[in-house]
């Protein structure tokens, strides 16, 4: 079945069902601005969901055209799209769970002929104040779904709206595919990520209105708002592992591959998906700018962009996937081959802004490049001046440590000798007041002998034997008085040059203080410098 033989079918079955068929809005929501894109069908209809009566009634169908750009980074898995289309029903207090429930699964197993073994299905839980959804329950086995498939989850998963920040909102009920993959866990359900079961329905009971106090309000007349998505309905009745290997992207996919020269799946996806979301809302009003809608477009075709650039993909090409585009869409959307040429100038006109920033942008990153290239190679130099001067500074340093050492030792052993140069000053300072002393005493019995001498002189007279006798004991006398004078000057030149010894000494040791405190000052500089090396590096 093709994809626009089943939004035929399901508008066709909705209308046996009194439902009148309506158009689908733009993708750009009109006087809402709670949102800047159409992300469901209920948008264009909320002042009817909140009680104004439609000019068509009570039950109506569509297939509208959306935009979400909440789960852009699972685009390119095998589900999520950034335009899709949602083909729905609604009742405008008409009828509620019960029918609505009953008429998905008619046209599931009559219609598309899906096996209803595969089929299961999710229902609100309840919480505080909102009660269990029971009555969904109830009305899936009364259709055919057993209980073991019917399972009962939080807001999380059960609970849709408001599209925006206000309006109508309630329990949902959503209607899972199982692709015969295998469990992941023995606790995989429906809400579970792991591809084995795909949501393919989703039916709102809008039984609240949520205030802008965060308040939620029962409606006056409860209303039924049910999606049911194309893209991914058509991927399981082609018997396709995914949305990308359908009708509506395959040539798009196989013309992106045939130009690039790198293979990535991901990146082909992707392509593919902004480039079609891009057109529609260009259809719809929307130029590349940076604010709100545009910024949005903007985004969109520059990530388009720069995947061609990963894969190889020259942008200048962006053109022939555009008219492949318009070709796979014309049949289903004709407002895209009447926009073709403003399609292709939009587009074109952004990628060549584009190119030019990232040319301008490569440059600017060459030169960074460069500079880091530059930068990088100074600081090896700035290391390798680093380890050298650490080195030396290790060796001078030792060779300070050995030095200080040394004068350690001969500061030590001078000490000692200053020490023992005064021990010996001392003893022979003791000496020298010794034979002083002597000599005084020697002197004062010569002067004492010589008084006598002169005395006996007197009483003798001059005889000449006399004489001499005196004479020779006197000239004995003089010449130990000049022996004892001898050997006082020598003990006074003894102490002189002990003087002078302790004299080079104290000198010597001047200049080992003053050599110390220079390498001192050294090794000080040395250290600053290494520091300071530390800090550039």
């Amino acid at each position: 079945m093709r994809a626009i033989e089943l939004r035929k079918k399901y508008i066709e079955f909705f209308e046996k069902h009194g439902h009148k068929a309506i158009p689908s809005a733009p993708v750009v929501p009109e006087n809402d601005p709670t949102v800047l894109f159409t992300t469901a069908g209920m948008h264009p209809l909320v002042p009817y969901l909140l009680g104004e009566p439609h000019p068509q009634g009570k039950r109506l169908t569509d297939y509208q055209k959306c935009i979400r750009t909440g789960d852009i980074d699972s685009v390119g898995d095998p589900s999520h799209l950034t335009f899709f289309e949602m083909m729905g029903n609604w009742s405008l207090g008409d009828y509620f769970k019960k029918e609505s429930i009953a008429m998905s699964y008619e046209f599931l197993k009559d219609v598309l002929g899906f096996d209803m073994n595969k089929i299961s299905v999710t229902v609100f839980a309840g919480e505080e104040g909102i009660p269990r959804d029971e009555e969904a329950a109830i009305a899936w086995q009364n259709a055919g779904i057993p209980k073991e498939r019917i399972y009962y989850c939080t807001r999380e998963h059960n609970w849709w709206g408001p599209a925006g920040e206000t309006g109508p909102c309630g329990p949902d009920t959503e209607i899972f595919y199982d692709t015969g993959k295998e469990k992941c866990s023995e606790h995989c359900d429906p809400t579970c990520s792991c591809g084995k079961y795909l949501e393919i329905w989703n039916n709102v009971f809008m039984q609240y209105n949520k205030t802008k106090e965060g308040k939620f309000e029962p409606l006056k007349a409860p209303n039924v708002d049910t999606g049911l998505g194309l893209e991914r309905v058509i991927s399981l009745l082609e018997g396709k592992s995914n949305v990308y290997e359908t009708e509506l992207f395959a040539d798009v996919i196989d013309k992106v591959r045939e130009l690039s020269k790198v293979e990535n799946i991901q990146s082909y996806r992707i392509i593919a998906d902004h480039l079609r979301a891009s057109m529609f809302m260009i259809v719809d009003g929307v130029r590349p700018s940076n604010v709100e809608q545009g910024y949005v477009l903007r985004r969109l075709l520059r990530r388009v962009i720069r995947h061609m650039r990963k894969i190889e993909f020259d942008p200048n090409n962006i053109t022939i996937l555009v008219n492949t585009f318009v070709d796979v869409l014309t049949e289903m959307y004709p407002e895209i081959p009447a926009n073709k040429e403003t399609l292709v100038s939009v587009i074109e006109d952004e990628k060549t802004k584009f190119l030019k920033t990232l040319e301008q942008g490569e440059k600017d990153f060459d030169l960074l490049n460069q500079e880091l290239k530059q930068l990088e190679n100074d600081i090896s130099l700035l290391n390798e001046s680093k380890l050298r001067l650490e080195y030396e500074i290790k060796q001078r340093d030792e060779a300070y440590t050995k030095r200080i050492q040394d004068l350690k030792s001969d500061n030590e052993n001078l000490q000692n000798a200053l020490n023992d140069k005064n021990c010996v000053n001392k003893k022979l300072l003791e000496e020298k007041n010794c034979l002083e002393n002597q000599l005084k005493n020697k002197e004062d019995e010569i002067d004492d002998l010589n008084n006598k001498i002169n005395d006996i002189n007197s009483k003798l007279g001059s005889t000449e034997d006399n004489k001499g006798g005196l004479q020779n004991i006197l000239e004995e006398l003089n010449a130990d008085k000049a022996n004892q004078k001898n050997q006082i000057e020598e003990l006074v030149n003894d102490n002189k040059k002990l003087a002078q010894i302790c004299k080079e000494q104290d000198h010597k040791l001047y200049l080992a203080g003053q050599e110390k405190a220079r390498l001192g000052k050294k090794l000080g500089d040395d250290k600053a410098m290494l520091k300071n090396l530390d800090s550039k590096l």
